[in-house]
């Protein structure tokens, strides 16, 4: 068993103590220049700041082979401070501190005396180049659409996946982006399981539901669907980033990405790297309850913040809704217990009230007394875009990676959506319907 510490330095380097058992060994280094010299001595040359992660698994590797380098007690992401990889100022820096961005970075009057000043001064500088090769994938993308929610389990996915089925059967160029990263649940809601990823001289190749609508997600990289991916920001910013540089979508219509739920490193990477390329905007997803509808307020917060434009808010499982007949009736016993009478009810009806048996029954299944979303729309001053009802047939298109618009299954929810998307394109991509 291994025991793994790290103690924060001075100079934004780390001390590092493993505990092997039997003993304990420490690699403490007091500077930037130990560091080098370490990993020089194990084999890595032109060492950079920006290496410090391979470093430390080579030093590792020569003077703690114990340890070996893919142990998951290393958490890499501990390397250097997180607000000095993203370009932010440390909280320890200096009060005049330039930004450990600026070209005068570590050498500045300013910097004299810094702790950082030696890891300013070494790191790289200027634009991320990686930016250039994301903007030039996106040239060929016409439209980019956020599918974004405040709280999980509001059918987000499930509309993200719903929107590309519909803008395919428009026979626009779809391509679906999947970024939540550690509950990828797009493969499963487009029907493509088990599926991998393929790569050409192009770059990743989408896997492809019909000839255009591709998909990508990290779903499709996991050896075993039940592992859980345990990853810290700056790799998921990473695969994020890889995502949109390397994967060949050709000429698109609509890139539509799906996101976690929440504000977090996903969010804050997916706007970071496609800003300057142009996005469209954000479609938010909730329910009816105050309980999603408060965080919805924050995601609406952070579109604004980031200069993301709100398309407008989908009212999901906005209550129950279905045909009479599909539904069980119960009896409930003297002891609690359910009887089912479905087919003397089903029976009956047809007898006595056969009109009945068109009816489309509905319930509340969510508080919406304070509103719902139309309010919030109304107080935050974004377009409400609709509410989509809560339909078992909906789900059980998701489950089975089908579009719920193939058939007249989802006779409540595919109607709902369908104005929803018909909402979009009249407001927004107007130009889009006329070539359709």
């Amino acid at each position: 068993m291994v025991a793994f510490n790290m103690v924060p330095m001075s100079c934004g380097v780390r001390s590092v103590n493993f505990s092997l058992g039997k003993g304990s060994r420490d690699l403490a280094c007091q500077s930037a220049e130990r560091w080098k010299s370490l990993a020089k001595d194990a084999g890595l040359h032109n060492f950079e700041l920006q290496t410090f992660r391979a470093a430390f698994q080579m030093v590792l590797h020569k003077y703690l082979p114990e340890v070996g380098t893919t142990s998951p007690w290393l958490d890499l992401s501990h390397g250097l401070p997180s607000a000095m990889e993203n370009g932010e100022i440390p909280e320890n820096a200096n009060e005049h501190c330039p930004g450990p961005s600026s070209e005068a970075a570590g050498k500045s009057d300013a910097c004299q005396g810094c702790p950082n000043q030696e890891a300013c001064a070494t790191a790289p500088k200027g634009p991320d180049p990686d930016l250039v090769a994301i903007a030039e994938r996106m040239a060929t993308v016409k439209h980019k659409i956020l599918i974004l929610s405040g709280k999980g389990g509001v059918g987000k996915s499930t509309f993200s996946a719903q929107l590309s089925f519909a803008l395919a059967a428009k026979d626009f160029q779809v391509g679906l982006l999947d970024i939540d990263i550690c509950g990828p649940s797009i493969p499963k809601m487009l029907g493509l399981e088990g599926q991998d990823i393929h790569q050409s001289n192009l770059g990743w190749s989408p896997v492809y539901v019909e000839s255009n609508l591709g998909v990508m997600s990290i779903g499709f990289m996991l050896p075993d669907p039940d592992e859980a991916v345990i990853w810290r920001g700056p790799r998921k910013n990473g695969l994020i980033k890889q995502f949109l540089k390397d994967v060949y979508w050709g000429e698109l219509d609509f890139l539509v990405v799906d996101a976690p739920p929440g504000t977090s490193d996903e969010h804050i990477s997916i706007v970071q790297f496609l800003q300057a390329t142009g996005i469209d905007g954000a479609i938010i997803v909730t329910t009816p309850q105050q309980v999603s509808l408060i965080d919805v307020r924050k995601e609406i917060s952070f579109c604004k913040k980031v200069g993301v434009p709100v398309l407008g808010v989908v009212e999901n499982m906005s209550g129950l809704c279905q045909s009479l007949p599909d539904f069980r009736f119960l009896r409930m016993t003297e002891t609690g217990e359910h009887t089912d009478v479905t087919e003397k009810v089903i029976v009956y009806m047809r007898e006595k009230a056969p009109e009945m048996l068109d009816l489309i029954a509905a319930s509340e299944v969510f508080d919406s007394s304070g509103g719902g979303a139309a309010k919030m729309c109304s107080e935050t001053g974004v377009p409400f875009l609709g509410k989509v009802p809560l339909d078992p047939q909906l789900c059980k298109a998701a489950e089975e990676g089908k579009s719920c618009f193939a058939d007249q299954k989802c006779g409540v929810s595919a109607p709902a959506l369908k104005i929803i998307i018909e909402k979009l394109m009249t407001n927004y991509w107007p130009n889009e319907m006329s070539v359709e």
